[in-house]
């Protein structure tokens, strides 16, 4: 299981970047004391944290995927927030999109996680 996924972003994004991931189902969560700076976003025991930076570091294809198991509802909500959303093409049948986020990360919304694999040998 992935525990959490930090990501860099501008002081001023930070809340707009907290209805990005409470439109995905993401609710806050206390960190503790020593990192108090940080804002710490969870569903179901995998957490987004915030770091504020005034250098943002962007890069052309990393990104973070997530699944949205109410997929149509959760891109309606990002829609209806102003966020930036693109249709992909579907895998293993699944729909997904790209959403960008206020410091302009890249962030797969994801129908269905791909099917499991067997381990060979």
């Amino acid at each position: 299981m992935l525990h959490h996924v930090g990501i860099e972003v501008m002081p001023e994004d930070v809340d707009r970047s907290i209805e990005f991931w409470q439109a995905l189902d993401f609710v806050l969560v206390e960190p503790p004391a020593t990192l108090r700076e940080l804002t710490w976003l969870e569903r179901e025991g995998t957490q987004i944290h915030l770091m504020p930076t005034e250098d943002v570091l962007l890069t052309q294809s990393p990104h973070v995927a997530v699944v949205a198991p109410e997929f149509e509802r959760a891109i309606a909500n990002l829609l209806e927030l102003g966020f930036e959303v693109e249709y992909r093409r579907k895998h293993w049948g699944a729909e997904r999109a790209y959403a960008i986020t206020p410091s302009g990360h890249v962030v797969e919304v994801m129908a269905a996680p791909p099917p499991r694999q067997r381990k060979s040998g």
